[in-house]
């Protein structure tokens, strides 16, 4: 969208989360926001089969934000157009026993998109520098060498984790696969104006849970992490911008007009031509093909 600038929501080095604003709507009814949310997920979905068929490169869009941020209405609003060969989303719950048997990214590999395909984590490898830093004795599930005990995860540990989750982007950045990663930045106020519509409506009942009210006793801890986690992470190859979700369908164009706007400047991705000895004969397999109906 033309009224949208999307380097104003890129971290190009560090961000103070309380500084940044939560709500947008650029003066936009709803109604004009779905409709500009309707045009730039159709060319996010003609742009998706060139991708496919061009087969060199993957794109991963990674989606992080409080409890009611907004994540699972983005994706599914703004990945409508795609076709369902070409995307797969995965939610990263509680480690498993067999996850917890390897490394902590192991689980975040297995799942990685394939050439030519789009992959959304909802909920990221990131949770490994929030949820674990807000509660770190989950960190002991991880039976991590040298660990033993809260006290031995400092500072250093955690900037080591960084280290290792900037690693892991560069790898996959230099094999050809795009990276995008999108903190919805929520109001404290507006996710408890959320969390009372769920408990208010019977047919959103089944998404709250007492959990929410104990995490949201930590917001300012998880606020601190989520800055930390930004701040130290954020490259050139592999952004973070920084969302304003109080608007769900104004964060959902500004998400979708980053993603076209960003694609568009690879200019190597475009449909495969066919061989030449193909193409002088093309004449002749249509031939075929309608001979076809005489007989």
């Amino acid at each position: 969208m033309d009224y949208i600038n999307t380097e104003k929501y890129r971290v190009h080095e560090s961000i103070q989360i309380s500084k940044v604003p939560s709500f947008e709507d650029f003066g936009k009814t709803d109604k004009q926001l779905k409709k500009d949310l309707s045009k730039v997920r159709r060319e996010l979905g003609e742009f998706q089969d060139i991708l496919y068929a061009h087969n060199k490169y993957s794109v991963l869009i990674c989606l992080q934000g409080m409890d009611t941020a907004g994540k699972d209405s983005l994706v599914r609003e703004v990945f409508k157009d795609f076709n369902v060969r070409g995307v797969q989303v995965h939610s990263f719950k509680v480690p498993t026993e067999l996850e917890l048997d390897h490394n902590y990214l192991w689980r975040h590999y297995l799942v990685l998109p394939a050439k030519g395909k789009f992959g959304v984590f909802n909920r990221t490898h990131y949770e490994n520098v929030l949820v674990t830093r807000v509660h770190p004795e989950y960190i002991l599930n991880e039976r991590i060498p040298g660990i033993h005990n809260v006290d031995d995860i400092d500072q250093k540990f955690w900037d080591k984790r960084f280290e290792q989750i900037n690693n892991f982007e560069r790898h996959l950045h230099e094999n050809g696969t795009i990276i995008f990663k999108f903190f919805l930045h929520l109001s404290k106020e507006e996710q408890r104006q959320r969390l009372l519509r769920r408990l208010a409506l019977r047919e959103k009942h089944w998404k709250f849970s007492p959990g929410d009210l104990k995490e949201r006793k930590l917001w300012d801890k998880y606020q601190f992490c989520y800055e930390e986690a930004i701040n130290n992470t954020t490259k050139e190859h592999a952004p973070w911008y920084t969302i304003p979700a109080d608007s769900k369908k104004a964060a959902r164009v500004i998400v979708a007009s980053i993603l076209l706007e960003r694609l568009k400047k690879y200019k190597d991705i475009k449909e495969p031509t066919l061989e030449a000895e193909i193409m002088a004969n093309l004449d002749d397999y249509e031939n075929q093909l309608r001979s076809e109906r005489n007989n």
